[in-house]
């Protein structure tokens, strides 16, 4: 008779004949976890270990694992009626785009797909369809930024400014340009935060003047890089590509897919600075991925050029699970618990207590910065603290595998910039309790402690 720990075990071993895993190494000798079930802040594996998800799957999970209600919304909606195209419409779709509008505080237009890269593909053909449509047919290129990440298909991986993510795939679609990103850790010495980040602002006229500005429809960027290292930027850096943008005619596009509802303590990265994007993206927290759904909302003005009359001036654009009315339905139930349980508010006052708690790791001879923004922090490791040379895979890998063992999944920008791939990331749930915050906490000191 075959025993349950026989039958946990040979989950691992069709897993390695049978799957093929998202960006991770052929490693037949590292197995992956087998994960069984969520619970709060906590997953727990196939035999059983318990561990606190420090970056919320993929910094997406914002209200935490097995909330009944939201499984129910899902259930609820299905029975009801599963699926209808968005070449048509449903209650939730129009119920879903109304709340946006309202927490965006303005006027846009919603469509619906199904990821963050889906989302980002259909900002860029919006945006070069409407300079067709309003006399600049030139514009066509797409500034962003090294290290930023935007998605993984064809177009959304040419803004992607990470050359380790495109190896091998090149070349991707044409018309995407990068320019430097505001790392104010290794800005030069002698330069205020404030100088430096007005100078690579201003780094953005100057590819749109070298590259025709006639040429450039839009500036794509996060309102902080996360996944490419959490750099944070000077709020005046911000403001400075609005301005840009605006003296040029070139829209701005505003990736919110991690920084979206509450991760950085507002319910929009962007919100934090005095900006009015023409286009914002977003997935991830909008259904704490309990469903697969993402947005592009789109300025009401740019969107009235698509209704010119003309043959073929409308968006010829279809997605087939986009909008699927569940993942609408859990996403108005998902913004719901973040509302009634404050959990923007919560993610900003967990985030400074988090900073406040791990500032002395400055001290620490191979932590050269720690930064963050709301419930969002990262921890940059460094080989020496004078010339700030990255730290080595092995030091990055160590810390990571050490918080494991100790309970607590914690992140990494990995496979981003060859030499850089050295900061320790967390993203933990915004619905963390005061006891998984002490958890995390006192497994990061430890942890540090231990590798001096």
């Amino acid at each position: 008779m075959t025993t349950v720990k026989s039958e946990k075990k040979s989950l691992v071993e069709k897993d390695r004949e049978n799957v093929w895993h998202h960006i991770s190494a052929y490693n037949k000798k590292s197995p992956p976890m087998v994960w069984e079930s969520g619970e709060g802040a906590w997953i727990t594996d196939h035999e059983g270990n318990r561990y606190l998800d420090g970056m919320a799957g993929l910094w997406a999970v914002n209200v935490g694992y097995g909330r009944e209600v939201l499984a129910k919304a899902a259930y609820d909606q299905m029975l009801k009626m599963a699926y209808a195209p968005m070449t048509q419409s449903h209650e939730p779709a129009i119920k879903l785009a109304e709340k946006l509008n309202e927490m965006l505080g303005d006027d846009y237009q919603i469509i619906y797909s199904n990821s963050g890269s889906d989302a980002n593909e259909v900002a860029f053909k919006i945006a070069r369809q409407y300079h067709q449509q309003n006399g600049d047919p030139s514009r066509y290129k797409f500034i962003s930024r090294y290290r930023a990440y935007h998605g993984s298909s064809m177009g959304a991986l040419a803004a992607t400014g990470q050359a380790l993510r495109k190896y091998k795939y090149e070349p991707l679609a044409p018309g995407f340009l990068h320019v430097a990103p505001p790392d104010n850790y290794r800005r030069p010495k002698g330069q205020s935060v404030e100088e430096y980040n007005i100078q690579r602002a201003e780094e953005f006229e100057e590819k749109i003047i070298w590259e025709q500005k006639e040429t450039i429809a839009g500036i794509i960027m996060e309102p902080l890089i996360t996944g490419g290292g959490v750099l944070i930027p000077h709020p005046v850096y911000l403001e400075k590509v609005q301005e840009i943008c605006d003296r040029h005619g070139v829209l701005l596009i505003i990736d919110e897919v991690i920084c979206g509802f509450g991760r950085t303590g507002k319910a929009f990265g962007h919100q934090h600075f005095k900006l009015k994007p023409d286009i914002i993206t977003m997935a991830k927290g909008l259904t704490s991925a309990y469903l697969p759904l993402s947005v592009t909302a789109v300025r009401k003005d740019i969107y009235d050029k698509f209704d010119t009359g003309e043959e073929n001036s409308h968006l010829r654009h279809i997605n087939t699970f986009g909008g699927n009315p569940a993942a609408c339905a859990v996403a108005l139930k998902n913004i719901e618990i973040m509302e009634d349980e404050n959990l923007f508010e919560r993610s900003a006052e967990l985030g400074e207590r988090l900073q406040k708690e791990l500032a002395h790791l400055k001290d620490h001879p191979f932590v050269g910065d720690i930064r963050g923004l709301g419930f969002l922090l990262g921890i940059e490791l460094v080989e020496d603290k004078e010339t700030r040379e990255p730290a080595t895979n092995e030091r990055v890998a160590k810390i990571i595998g050490d918080c494991k063992a100790n309970g607590l999944i914690v992140g990494r920008n990995g496979d981003t910039v060859a030499g850089f791939n050295n900061i320790v990331a967390l993203s933990p749930p915004l619905s963390c309790t005061d006891e998984d915050f002490d958890f995390i906490v006192t497994v990061i000191k430890k942890v540090f402690a231990e590798n001096k």
